[in-house]
């Protein structure tokens, strides 16, 4: 174990500073301060949807929570077991204290990057970018929207109470007393979105029939599952709240999770990709009515269309240039947790794998977490996903895929070229 050691006095430190960052995080919760009124959606179209929303926020003053940072940082210094996990969580609370003492300006994006990054940030593998990423989707998506993908022409609209319902059931299945209640919020800017406590629906909102398990894989059996885990912590409280340093890794693994069980499509894809278009769009100077637009283009639906690109505004400038970027960590989440997984199979770093669901955390915490875990202080996590707990299909799909990235492609493709060109 190294330099860990741990006593009661430790354990007491650990457990204090716990506390001190996951009080905080309640005062900094980005979504819920940059949420927009419904009479902004209705206002938008009752002027044809040729006027830019006008949004107000109300004053954040970010000072009370600076200071509470600072004197939680003069606690970390003092537990060296976990002092860089806890500095990177206090880091990312200060930037979204910034964020939103900045809702509306210029310089709300600069504390956003800080926060999730931009399009044009590399991914892991060092020789792409997020939106290299999101315009392959969008390329093989036009190559393929016009064949017969094997789905029925006209989709199955599955509406939002029967969802509900699903859902309901496969809480109560999973989680038992902890399940959390399943509401209607005509508010959410997305379909659906999942809390310990509760997962909302969008009341107006229409799904297919891979929408239902996706996202009770998505929403249920990972952002549910993680919180409770987290709650059920004896001592690092801070597993149960998200925040934003834990964000790209848990939606990652919350859409490796649609991957993985089969209830992924092109479709999610390409709205996941267009999001991160959009955003870049919104950076080169578009504004709320040309991103708009954009996904008007894309699903022909006036309504999901606003709701899309309010996600890419919400706490930004309307009028382009500084836009909210939450919205890529979807593609490179799903990047980096893929190759992480990977890389622990190919080194035969099991363990690793039930450790991703013992609360809210990010990939770069999973070190400490292995030594806390070790010493008693991070439990296992009480629930997990079917597809993690038979891990046959996983361990057999990532074992196939480490040895992939081993091969080099360019070396067979004039066989590969051939053969399609025959007929060319």
């Amino acid at each position: 174990m190294g330099d860990y050691m741990t006593n009661e006095v430790d354990i007491q430190k650990i457990v204090a500073v716990s506390d001190a960052l996951l009080a905080i995080t309640d005062d900094v919760k980005i979504l819920r301060n940059i949420a927009w009124e419904d009479h902004v959606q209705q206002e938008f179209f009752r002027y044809g949807a040729q006027r830019l929303p006008f949004v107000e926020y109300p004053k954040y003053d970010a000072a009370p929570v600076l200071e509470r940072i600072a004197a939680v940082r003069k606690e970390i210094a003092e537990v060296p077991h976990i002092k860089k996990y806890a500095s990177r969580i206090a880091e990312k609370l200060e930037s979204s204290a910034y964020l939103l003492a900045t809702r509306g300006t210029p310089a709300f994006f600069e504390h956003s990057k800080d926060l999730y990054g931009e399009p044009t940030n590399e991914l892991e593998n060092g020789s792409s970018t997020i939106i290299d990423l999101a315009n392959h989707f969008d390329r093989l998506f036009d190559l393929v929207k016009h064949e017969d993908l094997g789905a029925a022409v006209e989709m199955p609209s599955v509406s939002a109470e029967t969802l509900a319902q699903k859902m309901r059931e496969a809480v109560d299945q999973m989680f038992g007393e902890h399940a959390p209640e399943v509401v209607m919020d005509p508010s959410l800017a997305s379909n659906a979105l999942a809390g310990r406590r509760r997962i909302a629906i969008r009341p107006t909102a229409q799904f297919n029939d891979k929408d239902v398990d996706q996202l009770i894989q998505h929403e249920a059996f990972v952002h549910v599952a993680t919180s409770i885990n987290g709650h059920l912590q004896p001592y690092l409280k801070i597993l149960v709240e998200g925040h934003a340093g834990t964000t790209a890794t848990q939606e990652g693994l919350a859409v490796f999770a649609e991957f993985i069980t089969g209830n992924i499509d092109l479709d999610r894809l390409r709205r996941l990709s267009d999001r991160v278009i959009a955003i870049q769009h919104a950076i080169d100077g578009a504004d709320f009515i040309d991103v708009y637009r954009y996904f008007l283009e894309k699903t022909d639906h006036p309504e999901q269309s606003f709701q899309n690109a309010k996600r890419v505004f919400r706490g930004g400038v309307m009028t382009g240039g500084a836009p909210f970027t939450k919205d890529i960590v979807y593609l490179e989440g799903l990047a980096d947790v893929h190759n992480f997984l990977r890389l622990a199979v190919a080194k035969g770093k099991f363990d690793y794998l039930d450790l991703l669901f013992v609360g809210k955390l990010n990939i770069a915490d999973l070190p400490t977490l292995k030594k806390l875990s070790e010493l008693g202080i991070v439990a296992p996590p009480t629930f997990m996903p079917p597809w993690i707990m038979d891990k046959r299909y996983l361990l057999s799909y990532l074992s196939y895929s480490s040895f992939l990235t081993t091969f080099d492609s360019s070396l067979s493709s004039p066989f590969y070229e051939k053969i399609f060109d025959k007929y060319d």
